[in-house]
């Protein structure tokens, strides 16, 4: 398949990418890990022009951690994020989430960032992420915002970001690095597969009851999304089986799944169901 010729950008920050994009409109995408945008250029050829090549600016790169907490340059790959010690040890569930994103070329190139913004309800760094309450920092014309992740979805390949805006980071709070989380995905085959279902559960125990309980669901609505009302029922009860069982019901009322021709709606809900406990149990037994 023939692809149009295109003008290659290389700015030095964020601001000047913004600027690219304000000037180039419509004409112009951002280029990180390209898994995603390549696929669309071939399958919409001559949509655009200009490539805004965005992986060389300081502001998207880098691992770092300091007081408000760990921030990730959304254009750090997830192989960064498997190999590095300090998300090892303090986001595990955000590793084992990024382990499950394609094959190893894929995870070599893709960006965290990327998979953010391309913001498929299937996306599997969203729900680990979701679940350990990160913010998102934002930067536009009019300079930086900072959000919380779950309002930076607002629909299937669909966030707040406008046409000039860049992803520039995600930071995840001092208090919750090191917090007990896990992540579990279901696809049709071990590799490189799309989820059915994924689900990050994140907790911790005081003296004996569930304190700050967080679960985030994928693949299961237009968007990722928090299960708040098994979060509400949880603060505060025993980690019992009785409870865990009771908050998995409520995440299968929450969830909107549909049948495709990867999975039944029924299937679906069985997995948010099984998994949801099965992370959620996980935490405990984990404290």
């Amino acid at each position: 398949m023939h692809m149009t010729p295109m003008t290659y950008e290389q700015p030095k920050s964020a601001s000047e990418a913004v600027a690219l994009m304000q000037e180039c409109g419509n004409r112009a995408k951002f280029l990180g890990g390209g898994t995603d945008l390549i696929v669309d250029l071939k399958h919409k050829p001559g949509t655009v022009s200009v490539l805004v090549d965005i992986t060389k600016i300081p502001e998207l790169q880098g691992i770092e951690e300091s007081s408000e907490g760990l921030r990730i340059g959304s254009a750090v790959t997830y192989t960064s994020i498997m190999k590095s010690p300090v998300c090892q040890k303090l986001i595990p569930a955000v590793c084992e989430a990024s382990h499950t994103v394609g094959a190893v070329q894929t995870r070599s190139l893709g960006t965290i960032g990327g998979n953010l913004v391309t913001c498929v309800p299937s996306a599997d760094s969203a729900p680990s992420l979701m679940v350990l309450e990160s913010v998102v920092t934002i930067v536009g014309k009019d300079g930086e915002r900072t959000i919380p992740i779950e309002d930076f979805f607002v629909g299937p390949r669909k966030t707040c970001l406008e046409p000039h805006e860049i992803l520039v980071s995600i930071l995840i709070p001092k208090k919750n690095l090191g917090k007990t989380s896990f992540f579990l995905k279901a696809g049709l085959r071990k590799g490189q597969a799309l989820s059915l279902v994924n689900v990050a559960s994140a907790l911790n125990i005081v003296d004996g009851k569930i304190s700050a309980p967080c679960i985030a669901l994928g693949a299961v609505a237009p968007t990722p999304i928090r299960v708040l009302e098994a979060e509400s029922f949880l603060e505060g009860k025993e980690a019992s089986d009785e409870n865990l069982k009771k908050a998995s019901e409520m995440a299968v009322a929450t969830a909107k799944p549909i049948t495709d021709f990867r999975a039944s709606l029924s299937y679906r809900k069985q997995l948010v169901k099984v998994m949801t406990y099965r992370t959620l149990k996980s935490c405990v037994d984990n404290q």
